[in-house]
């Protein structure tokens, strides 16, 4: 190689750091305090979770931390959760509702006043009683992962009602944690990653979310299998110890006018009814509504605070009658 390509090989290679340096830059201011799905999950992954110790709960949150994600205010109690300072020890005369779940349970993208756990808190005090209503929700989280969460720590709460919540996607396999050199800080990797996949999906004929959603359910799949014997340890735990089982099946918001994960319900629903848990679908909350009136952004169908506000109320008599029934 001559002296000459040498130095315009190098010059390439300096120009293309150069490069990638400022659009990382540029990234970082750009995206600061940012709407982008894709940037927002990476910034709560990497700034609120860490590794549990569990392998079967895969990861949990950070005591203690904080962040502005998604356009609101992310803080993390002590006991790893997405709400009030609760200690395990359940004060005289109060009775509780443990809500695990993914993140919808969380409340991706709304404020923590506004989630369907703090929303159904507010409606159980304001018929009467003493209510908590424990939002033990995690991004990202499966039903194998939530359940597992269960039996590490959410029993300690000593709850009255256990609400299961479950979207279409909580029958994904446990991931393995896998450490990229450039997942952890770089926003140009996480952005560029981002775009790549949706032109796939929209150009190159990839896999749309829908289908894939869909796959979860065809045949034997693992991950659904494991989902199913989930449900069912939480379901024999719950009725060997007199604790009312809500299994919430909250709808995917894409399209509801063309619903195309109705089986999933009834898979659901079969499951709670041989458990002895009551099934509510949470699809009827939403009946009737302009699905984009219910996203947290036009890009991202999280619910947003009219979706869980729709929701909450739908699950009051539910977890009502089944206090009641203890």
């Amino acid at each position: 190689m001559s002296r000459t390509t040498s130095f315009s090989a190098a010059a390439v290679l300096v120009g293309l750091v150069i490069f990638f340096a400022l659009f990382e830059i540029g990234l970082r201011i750009a995206f600061y305090r940012s709407m982008d799905f894709d940037i927002e999950m990476w910034k709560y992954a990497t700034v609120l979770k860490k590794v549990a110790d569990d392998p079967a709960q895969g990861h949990e949150h950070a005591p203690g931390k904080r962040a502005f994600l998604m356009g609101v205010d992310v803080e993390i109690n002590s006991r790893k959760l997405r709400d009030y300072d609760y200690d395990f020890a359940k004060p005289a005369g109060v009775k509780r509702v443990l809500m695990v779940g993914d993140s919808l349970t969380f409340g991706w993208g709304v404020p923590v006043e506004e989630t369907a756990a703090k929303r159904l808190e507010s409606r159980l005090n304001a018929a009467g009683g003493k209510w908590q209503v424990i939002n033990a929700g995690v991004g990202n989280y499966n039903t194998s992962q939530e359940v597992a969460y269960f039996f590490n720590e959410g029993y300690r709460y000593k709850p009255d009602v256990v609400v299961l919540n479950y979207f279409v996607n909580d029958a994904e396999p446990t991931p393995v944690r896998k450490t990229h050199p450039l997942l952890g800080w770089s926003y140009a990797y996480v952005y560029l990653k981002g775009r790549f996949d949706l032109l796939g999906r929209q150009a190159f004929g990839m896999e749309s979310w829908a289908d894939y959603y869909l796959g979860l359910y065809e045949g034997a799949q693992p991950g659904w299998l494991a989902t199913v014997a989930s449900i069912d340890k939480l379901a024999d735990y719950c009725r060997e110890n007199g604790i009312p089982l809500v299994i919430a099946n909250y709808p995917e918001l894409h399209d509801l006018e063309n619903y195309r994960f109705a089986n999933v319900g009834d898979r659901l629903r079969q499951i709670a009814g041989r458990g002895g848990a009551v099934y509510v679908d949470l699809l009827d909350a939403v009946r009737g509504e302009p699905a984009h009136t219910l996203w947290v952004t036009p890009s991202d169908p999280h619910p947003n605070g009219r979706a869980n506000r729709l929701f909450a109320d739908h699950l009051l008599p539910v977890v009502e009658k089944a206090a009641a029934g203890r």
